[in-house]
């Protein structure tokens, strides 16, 4: 079974898992809600999601992310 979805830990926070999580858009990241919904605040979100949608159509389907560039961090294009 693949170890993602047996973490314990919010990759970014180190909050429990408990609660549900998801995988980030920037990354292969586990995130807890709390930076889920971050990360959906932040300005390069949409474009990081354009990105993924490309690559899964050109039959990527383990697109590693464009990397997390942090809170205050952009994606360079």
């Amino acid at each position: 079974m693949d170890g993602f979805f047996n973490k314990q830990r919010c990759d970014r926070c180190g909050a429990s898992l408990k609660g549900g999580f998801t995988m980030s858009r920037f990354s292969t990241d586990a995130l807890c809600m709390k930076c889920a919904e971050e990360e959906r605040q932040h300005p390069d979100y949409q474009f990081t999601n354009d990105i993924e949608l490309a690559a899964v159509r050109a039959g990527d389907r383990n697109f590693a992310g464009l990397g997390w560039p942090g809170k205050n961090g952009r994606i360079k294009r």
